[in-house]
């Protein structure tokens, strides 16, 4: 038994006529006709009889019909309750951040998405790559905003940005003034640098073993504006994304030239799953801002 089929019969009752009920569900008539018969045969009844131009429900037609009607009723409200759910603007979406990214480009997201979609409920949580993978794989969070390279086959990923790193120098150091610089320009510094847990310092790491500096780390905190204050009193210097740059800080940028001194930011989902309407658009307005 198929849907169709119900349809079919209850157009039939409605029209008094197989031309007309196959006009009305959009089928050629012969397809129609065929469809009611092998219905017939599942049921082991007669549902019609064809009386010249004329046809009427027979005793089992009557009986079946009420039961057809009510199983597409019930498929028709559940898919306005689907369709509902999926218009609606209302709903609530988690997004996750790294550190490194979280204060420098999230404000502007929620702003625009605020406005946007008032009476929806929006989550940041802001955490490490791994938490956040974790986070994605078990739905406690939508999609996540983070930094490359990830190496995770289960996610999905759409590149937002790929930005420049920079040196963060004192102002007394001898490059402080350089339109740029390269990595092996700062052997033998001393570094100030992010904790362990925080993907910039790795990717930091592995830009500086890529150049053949070994970097002697004399401090370590979880927050950029420390490292920018611990350069600024002498203690080392650091590096950075281009977003987390601090004019106000009593350092100098200088722009990294080596090929790898970059950073590319993405927004990842769990590949394979389904989104409601403000879900998606949340993620296309990270994507498209």
């Amino acid at each position: 038994m198929e849907l169709h089929q119900l349809r079919y019969i209850s157009a039939i009752a409605e029209t008094g006529s197989f031309s007309r009920a196959a006009e009305r569900c959009q089928v050629a008539q012969p397809s129609l006709s065929q469809q009611v018969l092998k219905l017939e045969e599942d049921l082991g009844a007669k549902l019609f009889d064809r009386l010249g131009r004329s046809v009427r429900l027979t005793e089992a037609g009557r009986v079946f019909l009420p039961h057809a009607r009510s199983i597409l009723n019930q498929v028709e409200a559940a898919r306005s309750i689907v369709a509902d759910k999926w218009a609606d603007v209302r709903g609530s979406v988690a997004v996750g951040v790294i550190p490194t990214i979280a204060p420098y480009l999230m404000p502007r997201y929620t702003a625009a998405f605020a406005k946007k979609y008032p009476e929806a409920k929006l989550r940041i949580v802001e955490e490490t790559t791994p938490v956040l993978v974790e986070s994605l794989r078990d739905l406690s969070v939508d999609l996540a905003i983070l930094a490359l390279p990830l190496r995770h086959k289960d996610l999905e990923f759409f590149p937002l940005r790929t930005e420049p790193l920079f040196a963060v120098l004192p102002k007394e150091h001898p490059r402080a003034e350089a339109k740029s610089l390269a990595l092996k320009d700062l052997r033998g510094e001393s570094f100030v640098m992010l904790r362990d847990g925080h993907c910039f310092r790795d990717h930091s790491i592995a830009a500086c073993v890529h150049a053949r500096v070994k970097p002697r780390i004399a401090f370590e905190s979880d927050q950029f504006s420390s490292l920018f204050g611990m350069v600024a009193a002498g203690v080392g210097v650091s590096l950075a994304p281009e977003m987390a740059i601090d004019r106000n800080a009593d350092c100098r940028y200088v722009r990294l030239s080596d090929a790898r001194a970059t950073r590319t930011i993405v927004a990842a989902v769990l590949r394979g799953r389904s989104f409601s309407r403000v879900q998606q658009a949340l993620l296309s307005g990270i994507r498209h801002k």
